[in-house]
C-alpha cells in the first residue's frame, strides 16, 4: 500500500505544479517598464494633453496595452498620430503592442496616452498618475511628471521676403 500512496502523493505534486504554474508565470505588468514617463505641460486654455513614456518588454512574448487611465482626466485614450493627405491627424487605438524583448516609444507625433478633459489644472512638476491595463488583466500604475516641452518650429521665425526682413 505504500507503494500506492506514494504513487498517488508524486502525482498530487505534478498536478499541484501544473496548476500552479500559470500564477507563478510573470505577468505583463511585471514584463513590462514604464521609462521616462512624462504628461506635456498644457498651453493656457487647453483642457487635453498627452503623456510619453517607453515602454520596454522584458519578456519571452509580446505583450499589449489596452487600456489607459488617470483621475486628472474625464477620458485617457491610446493614440497614435496619422498623416492624411499632408494633415496629421491623432486618432484613438485599440492597443499599444511591446513586442518580446523589445520596446515601444511614446512620443510626441506618435503613439501615446491622451488626456482629455482635463479636471484640474496640472502645473510643472506635479505628478500625474496613469494606469496601464495590460492584455492578460494585469496593471501597473506610472507616475509621471508633468513637463514643459518645446514644440519644433516648422518655419523661420524670420524670413527674407524681397530683401525685407520680418
Amino acid at each position: 500500500m505504500t507503494d500506492k500512496f506514494h504513487s498517488i502523493r508524486i502525482a498530487a505534486c505534478i498536478l499541484g505544479t501544473l496548476i500552479a504554474a500559470p500564477a507563478l508565470a510573470g505577468s505583463a505588468a511585471e514584463s513590462v517598464s514604464a521609462n521616462d514617463p512624462f504628461v506635456r505641460l498644457a498651453p493656457p486654455g487647453m483642457t487635453n494633453t498627452g503623456a510619453f513614456m517607453v515602454l520596454k518588454n522584458a519578456d519571452s512574448k509580446d505583450h499589449k496595452v489596452v487600456k489607459a487611465e488617470s483621475t486628472v482626466a474625464k477620458a485617457t485614450e491610446l493614440h497614435t498620430h496619422t498623416n492624411e493627405g499632408g494633415v496629421m491627424k491623432m486618432r484613438p487605438v485599440k492597443d499599444i503592442e511591446i513586442k518580446s524583448k523589445g520596446e515601444a516609444v511614446l512620443k510626441p507625433g506618435s503613439l501615446h496616452v491622451m488626456l482629455i478633459g482635463l479636471k484640474q489644472d496640472i502645473k510643472e512638476g506635479d505628478n500625474v498618475a496613469i494606469t496601464l491595463t495590460f492584455e492578460d488583466g494585469s496593471s501597473k500604475k506610472v507616475e509621471a511628471p508633468v513637463r514643459k516641452i518645446q514644440t519644433e518650429m516648422k518655419m523661420e521665425m524670420m524670413h527674407d521676403h524681397e530683401g525685407m526682413k520680418h
